[in-house]
């Protein structure tokens, strides 16, 4: 195996998932496999650490904080947890505890409730401030939407300065009102609670979350070295008695057998809760034996996550049907008999192509075993054949594509099926979906059921279509007045000047979402030069491999594209970047820079900020590829792994010397 290659790829889709998931909350595969791949691409940097990349997404927490939301730096880092799958590996947690620990280990056992982690400080007994976790380091201010949940006290009896970390959640009864609200409104429904609860908690308008039924368990006791507290259990005690409602069910473990067995009950009745669980936490009780084993950059060793098996029951497909997305790709997908698995109720599986299909041997009508583990996709794990009857119907892939009728064609190298014809209805109107949404150009009131009914009118035939409605046109369609029409041309204009990354996020380039775009719109400032760069060069872009560089630079080569594109730009679209270049000298430019302990008079997000307006990237850990290390005091790990390597490390005088120099070069020369 080409190990690199394996590993970069591994990368280019972890990354994508992480920004659907943590910065999106739409996540688009399970926990499970999210899982087992991040767990692959760990083994390669183990096994081949010489090949090991500065930006892996083994070295973060989770999402990068949104541009639309205040940035919060976290007293303490909000680690995320290692997870563990089955007995053996509970044991072996055990063991490495054990082998490190000064005396024996107790342990607390908590659920793992499926939501959206946030810090709350109170000083002198208020509440001050929340944050998302964010990246671990920083995170989003969301204090008025914190607010707003009633659960969450606003003042304790606690005078001293106290961090709290909590998960707020939807119960699995107001997940189901809620929908049901949304589908009586004509409103899009929510995939799962912990995506009804992430989504109301980061918006913008604090009065719609106060309208949400969100909730929070506080579990963690952040600052807890202030307080003379000696176990997460009494921890736990102290919070409660302050009103905080903390992690239903805990219980205290003298051996890992107690762990395992309370674990184990759980598996089989976590159906009776009232909201979601994807697992159990597993903590070392004893706080001072938890400073002994210490943590890694992205997670404590003293506590580890377990995660459920998958959720598996057995259904009938009564049809198989397809769907074509907005590249072109046609999708089968089963239609079940419903099914209640892992606290929803499933009527569809995807079947994701005709290999799949073929592989597991699926027919119509026949029985299957499915899985959903708090997956927002059910997926078919195997057919039950011997229930089979012989009234199963084998199925095959349309030779044409059914919005538009053109032959369907299958890449050399590609198990998708694809429509590609260009002008195919289906794609344009998913197309046009995707460019309207949040995470793109962000036009307020184009949702699915308007951009459908503009399309069936004749009114637009692809995005840039948008930009030529006139109001007489719109409000003699059905669903429109003055007031709706005059409001959807606003939205519409104001897109205009967008900044540039929400273009390039809006065009569906395959790979590329909103994170990717603003790499971009960084790199290259405008539509026109990334249309002339090319696959080299955008594989010098921050967290590009080949795999999205081919498809950037293919989708400027697509004529159609361009005509678009040209149709955008006429009607007055904004094509470059907003951001006005830095007229500070580039000394840094490609250096990746380690920050590491406390400065004397810069704060972390001061040297940051230095570093990467004068072309250098401030990176998370040390490598042989790292330029230097900034280090302060109480440096730690960094600066102890920044010496075994051999890489330069300078203090913040020497930093700033760097600074006042004429170029890149000269901070090469001053640092030999």
């Amino acid at each position: 195996m080409d190990f690199e290659n394996r590993m970069n790829h591994l990368i280019e889709v972890i990354n994508y998932h992480n920004e659907k998931y943590y910065n999106q909350d739409n996540p688009e595969i399970s926990d499970y496999d999210y899982d087992q791949m991040l767990r692959e691409l760990r083994t390669i940097e183990a096994e081949h650490p010489e090949i090991k990349r500065v930006d892996s997404p083994t070295n973060r927490v989770g999402g990068t904080p949104l541009d639309k939301f205040e940035k919060v730096v976290h007293k303490s880092p909000m680690l995320s947890l290692d997870n563990v799958f089955n007995e053996g590996e509970i044991r072996a947690f055990d063991s490495k505890v054990r082998e490190l620990a000064d005396s024996e280990i107790e342990y607390v056992v908590e659920f793992k409730i499926d939501g959206l982690s946030v810090d709350l400080t109170y000083q002198n007994g208020e509440l001050v401030s929340g944050a998302t976790r964010g990246n671990g380091v920083v995170g989003e201010n969301i204090t008025k939407n914190i607010m707003t949940i009633k659960s969450i006290p606003l003042k304790i009896k606690e005078k001293e300065e106290l961090i709290v970390r909590g998960e707020v959640y939807i119960s699995k009864e107001d997940f189901i009102k809620t929908n049901e609200s949304q589908e009586d409104n004509g409103l899009q429904v929510f995939a799962n609670p912990r995506n009804l609860a992430a989504g109301s908690l980061r918006h913008l308008d604090s009065k719609m979350t106060a309208k949400r039924p969100l909730s929070i368990f506080v579990f963690n006791f952040e600052n807890i070295d202030d307080f003379e507290i000696n176990t997460h259990s009494e921890s736990l005690d102290f919070l409660k008695n302050q009103g905080f409602t903390v992690s239903e069910g805990y219980k205290v473990c003298k051996s890992i057998d107690e762990v395992i067995e309370h674990i184990e009950y759980w598996t089989e009745h976590r159906d009776k809760l009232a909201f979601e669980i994807d697992g159990m936490v597993i903590k070392v009780n004893d706080i001072r034996e938890r400073e002994i084993l210490g943590s890694t950059e992205r997670s404590p060793r003293w506590a580890t996550s377990y995660k459920f098996p998958a959720e598996k029951k057995k259904t009938r497909i009564r049809e198989i049907v397809v769907e074509v997305g907005r590249t072109g790709t046609i999708t089968p997908s089963a239609v079940l008999d419903p099914v209640r698995l892992a606290g929803t109720t499933v009527s569809r599986a995807t079947l994701h192509n005709a290999d799949y299909i073929s592989e597991k041997g699926i027919k119509i009508n026949d029985m299957v075993l499915v899985e959903k583990s708090g997956d927002v996709i059910p997926k078919i794990l195997e057919v039950v054949k011997e229930d089979r009857t012989g009234d199963e119907i084998d199925f095959e892939m349309p030779d044409t594509c059914p919005a538009c009728g053109e032959p369907t064609v299958r890449l050399d190298g590609e198990a998708a099926i694809k429509c590609i014809n260009m002008s195919c209805p289906a794609q344009i109107r998913r197309g046009i979906i995707h460019y309207a949404s949040r995470d793109a150009m962000n036009i307020d009131g184009l949702g699915e059921q308007i951009v459908t009914v503009l399309l069936e009118s004749g009114l637009i035939n692809d995005l840039s279509d948008l930009y030529y409605l006139n109001k007489d046109e719109i409000v003699a369609l059905d669903r429109f007045a003055d007031k709706s029409a005059d409001n959807l041309l606003a939205a519409i204009e104001a897109s205009k000047s967008n900044d540039l990354w929400r273009l390039i996020s809006g065009l569906g380039i395959k790979y590329i979402g909103s994170k990717s775009a603003k790499l971009l719109e960084n790199q290259y400032r405008s539509i026109e030069n990334i249309r002339n760069t090319t696959n080299e060069e955008l594989m010098t872009v921050d967290e590009f491999g080949s795999t999205m560089a081919d498809s950037v630079v293919e989708f400027f080569k697509e004529e159609k594209n361009m005509e678009v594109l040209n149709k955008l730009a006429s009607a007055g679209v904004n094509m470059v970047s907003h951001k006005e270049e830095s007229s500070l000298s580039q000394v840094f430019e490609k250096m990746k820079i380690v920050l590491t302990g406390t400065l004397p008079t810069l704060k972390r997000d001061e040297a940051k900020e230095m570093i990467e307006a004068r072309g250098g990237k401030a990176t998370s850990s040390v490598s042989k590829s790292t330029t230097f290390v900034l280090a302060g005091s109480e440096a730690g790990s960094k600066l102890t792994k920044a010496n075994d390597l051999g890489v330069k490390v300078i203090d913040e005088d020497e930093f700033k010397a760097l600074m006042t120099m004429n170029s890149k070069e000269d901070v090469e020369g001053r640092l030999q």
